[in-house]
């Protein structure tokens, strides 16, 4: 099988090196648009659901919608990505969420939306999300020269949590004036952007494999990943950071809960520019530290953070923990995409990619519930420390799956 070719890291080019092509600046400004619209719609459609019901259940109901889709198709998503042509399979799940969310938009608006449509479409929306990102993350190395390729993984990342901190404020303000019915329609404008990218984007012809079936070539890219040792060590780590980290997710709403609805979208905010100082610093950091120093080091700051997070005093102090968590999320996460980018060939990347996913969503999901089931018998306090003790015992990983050999 051929393998790809090492990237050259030595030239260790600005954060902001990639930013300078114009390919994928136009992307990662238009990403940032679409992430934004998205972080607006899952703000809009919790405080929906809780306007149309007050069951416990059917909220908790959505947040299961969102997660399901990353169990369930994940791989197919990937195995799809690397059979057919990728620019036509990212239109086809752009246009495919543009018109889940303006649907739901005009039903909102329209007082014809009801709990259950409410998790259909938002069911929809999280399977159009999950088929869309394997082929996303696998087209990045297409886009940018390999020198800088590592710039662009963090980039991509820091652009993420940005809107991840900018969505939840906009969509509160947008629900606040507007109402649910428009977050979701602005939502759907939000794709635009990315859908007109690829739209006018030619990439070079990527030849094709011969055509096998779903479950075959799910099953290769699983073996692929099983025979190659970096690939199982990104799989590994990303499933214990991601099972270990929800629990920050998890919990922090009811940690802010006594700074306020401003004071959660302060910490929030934190965390995004958290995200944006670690994407600036990990190019300087690479040049002296190996990816599995990063790793550790990063593990470690997190586990800081979630350990002082309820034990700080003031919203000066949370802020704080929520900027070092975002430090430290951006550079761990940042650091296992680019390995795993990079650790495979073009033909098997997208199903590789969705494995990665899975990985991390699927740890979020499952971790954030168990964090909350710990929290609600034993307390929030005693939680995190859990958390952040298991976090620094996940460093043991490091001693059996290395990122590099």
């Amino acid at each position: 099988m051929d393998r790809p070719a090492p990237v050259e890291l030595a030239q260790h080019p600005s954060i902001f090196a990639p930013l300078r092509e114009p390919l994928f600046r136009t992307l990662w400004i238009t990403a940032l648009v679409s992430y934004t619209g998205s972080w607006m719609q899952n703000i809009a459609t919790g405080w929906l659901m809780t306007t149309l019901t007050s069951s416990p259940l059917w909220v908790s109901l959505v947040q299961v919608a969102l997660s399901l889709p990353v169990f369930l198709i994940a791989l197919p998503a990937g195995a799809l990505a690397d059979s057919v042509d990728r620019r036509k399979f990212l239109l086809a799940t752009q246009s495919s969420m543009v018109v889940a969310a303006g649907v739901l938009g005009v039903l909102t608006i329209t007082g014809a939306v009801t709990p259950q449509l409410l998790l259909v479409f938002t069911f929809l929306l999280g399977t159009g999300a999950v088929m869309n990102d394997p082929a996303w993350q696998a087209l990045v190395p297409d886009l940018v020269a390999p020198p800088k390729l590592a710039s662009a993984v963090a980039l991509n990342s820091a652009g993420f949590n940005i809107a991840r901190a900018v969505g939840p404020a906009l969509g509160g303000l947008v629900i606040a004036t507007a109402g649910s019915g428009t977050a979701f329609l602005l939502n759907s404008l939000s794709f635009f952007g990315v859908i007109l990218f690829l739209y006018r984007w030619k990439p070079e012809v990527r030849e094709l494999p011969p055509a096998v079936s779903l479950r075959s070539s799910i099953s290769s890219g699983i073996r692929y990943a099983r025979q190659d040792h970096r690939i199982q060590a990104v799989l590994v780590r990303t499933l214990s950071f991601s099972l270990f980290v929800s629990a920050f997710w998890a919990l922090l709403p009811l940690i802010a809960r006594g700074h306020g609805a401003r004071g959660y979208g302060i910490m929030l905010g934190c965390f995004g520019v958290g995200a944006l100082i670690g994407a600036g610093l990990l190019a300087i950091i690479r040049r002296n530290f190996s990816f599995d120093a990063v790793g550790a080091s990063t593990n470690v700051i997190f586990a800081a953070a979630v350990f002082g997070l309820p034990r700080v005093q003031g919203l000066l102090g949370s802020c704080i923990c929520a900027a070092a968590a975002g430090l430290a999320y951006l550079g761990n996460l940042a650091t296992l995409n680019f390995v795993a980018q990079t650790a495979v060939p073009g033909w098997v990347r997208a199903r590789v990619m969705s494995l990665y996913v899975l990985a991390l969503q699927g740890g979020l999901a499952v971790g954030s519930v168990v964090w909350g089931f710990v929290a609600s018998h034993i307390g929030i306090t005693p939680t995190l420390t859990i958390a952040a003790v298991a976090l620094c015992s996940g460093l043991l990983l490091g001693l059996w799956f290395k990122l590099k050999q």
